[in-house]
């Protein structure tokens, strides 16, 4: 097992990880505010941004799905798909083994970041940080959510060390920790587990 709870994200291995969102093109543009979509709605028919979405939300899931049972790399992922991980200090490691380094796959923040570049067709790149990530889409509420939105966990040891994507009926689709593969969590908000740590959910958007 890794020497602290898995994915730590924010908690470890920051450095490195905030050079590779802004590598990916973390910043590059401002979070989807509920002001500026609504602004972006009223420019056009009321249909026809909300069909856009829900599409492009769709893909987003389509594209998750057909990650699942890609192993977990603690750093792997960007906006051509699974990728060489690597290990740090306290992350990427099983039973004190290095599998980091050796394993092509996603961990949650890459695996959001490629579904997303995916199915927009690169008009959405997020950086492969998660605390990046949730600050670059605008929220939703739990009774909105759609296929494609990020759903955020945080813990008070961990804040937002976890993402994963919501595709439909509850269900949620993540890369987990290493060791894992791409898996789907069916319900995942009524799991106890996941239920304790939510920290909201996100919906990403194109730049501008």
């Amino acid at each position: 097992m890794e020497s602290r709870p898995p994915y730590r994200d924010e908690a470890s291995g920051v450095r490195r990880r905030r050079m590779l969102g802004l590598a990916l093109g973390a910043g590059l543009a401002p979070a989807l505010t509920p002001a500026a979509m609504a602004t972006a709605t009223s420019t056009a028919r009321s249909d026809t941004p909300v069909v856009a979405s829900a599409a492009l939300g769709r893909r987003v899931a389509e594209v998750a799905t057909a990650q699942l049972d890609v192993p977990y790399a603690w750093g792997g992922g960007d906006r051509l798909g699974a990728s060489l991980g690597f290990c740090d200090d306290e992350n990427g490691y099983l039973d004190g083994v290095c599998l980091g380094e050796s394993t092509v796959g996603f961990d949650c923040s890459g695996l959001s970041l490629y579904c997303w570049y995916r199915a927009s067709h690169g008009t959405v790149e997020l950086g492969h940080y998660t605390v990046a990530q949730f600050h670059r889409s605008a929220p939703v509420e739990r009774d909105a959510l759609a296929p494609g939105d990020l759903l955020f966990f945080s813990r008070p040891d961990a804040p937002l060390h976890h993402v994963g994507i919501h595709v439909g009926d509850g269900a949620m689709i993540h890369a987990e920790r290493t060791g894992t593969l791409v898996a789907r969590v069916e319900h995942a908000l009524d799991v106890p587990r996941w239920a304790g740590e939510f920290a909201g959910a996100r919906r990403p958007g194109p730049a501008g």
